[in-house]
């Protein structure tokens, strides 16, 4: 499945079509995936390593970022591309993981902030 039809090189071993690499072209090149059909690793440039991912394509992350691209922050970070750490207060906030877009920390009852580190005075004028 790897290899160019009928195309040989001098010495008689078959050609591997592109982005297949091995003996036998049997398997992806670094910075492919998905044999045999071997497409270029799509990962991307802020929140992976480098540009290589395993036969699936999942691509190596830094610590901060998540998913197959590692194009969005990992559980615990927020407001991708920057992806920066919670800081929800341990006492205030309800799990310590913020909201991955906003950074807004879910507070228990009678807590307020966006980290969850101020009490909810009885007569507030928070919409929160």
């Amino acid at each position: 499945a790897g290899t160019q039809p009928e195309i040989c090189d001098f010495l008689g071993r078959c050609l591997c079509r592109s982005g297949v690499t091995g003996l036998q072209c049997d398997s992806c090149q670094p910075g492919h995936d998905s044999f045999p059909a071997c497409q270029e690793c799509k990962c991307d440039g802020v929140g992976s390593v480098e540009n290589t991912c395993d036969p699936r394509g999942q691509c190596l992350c830094h610590s901060n970022y998540a998913g197959l691209r590692c194009d969005q922050c990992a559980p615990g970070y927020y407001s991708y591309p920057s992806c920066l750490p919670c800081q929800c207060s341990p006492d205030g906030s309800q799990h310590g993981v913020c909201e991955p877009v906003s950074g807004q920390c879910p507070c228990r009852t009678g807590v307020a902030g966006r980290w969850c580190d101020r009490c909810l005075s009885a007569v507030s004028s928070f919409p929160y």
